[in-house]
């Protein structure tokens, strides 16, 4: 997988935000706000391919999660990604 190209991660008065930039946007019309877990998670992946394991890997390098909870989290969040075409 890979993030689509055009979205961008911002902070705006201390929310993290998605932006979409470029032509290939212009349709996109949603803010997509994003906590400090998967903003951490996001600038870990961005332009790179990465799995589910990857993101995984991240959460738990920086959380005190078990893998169980570290990969059901990671596969939702990438799941809610894809639902809003932020991911390929």
């Amino acid at each position: 997988m890979k993030i689509n190209d055009g979205f961008n991660l911002k902070s705006v008065c201390g929310e993290y935000v998605i932006v979409a930039t470029g032509r290939k946007n212009v349709d996109f019309s949603r803010l997509i706000s994003l906590n400090e877990s998967a903003a951490m998670v996001w600038e870990a992946v961005v332009g790179k391919d990465f799995e589910i394991d990857d993101v995984a890997k991240v959460l738990l390098d920086n959380y005190e999660v078990d893998e169980a909870t570290a990969h059901k989290d990671a596969e939702k969040l990438v799941a809610s990604w894809k639902e809003v075409g932020l991911v390929e």
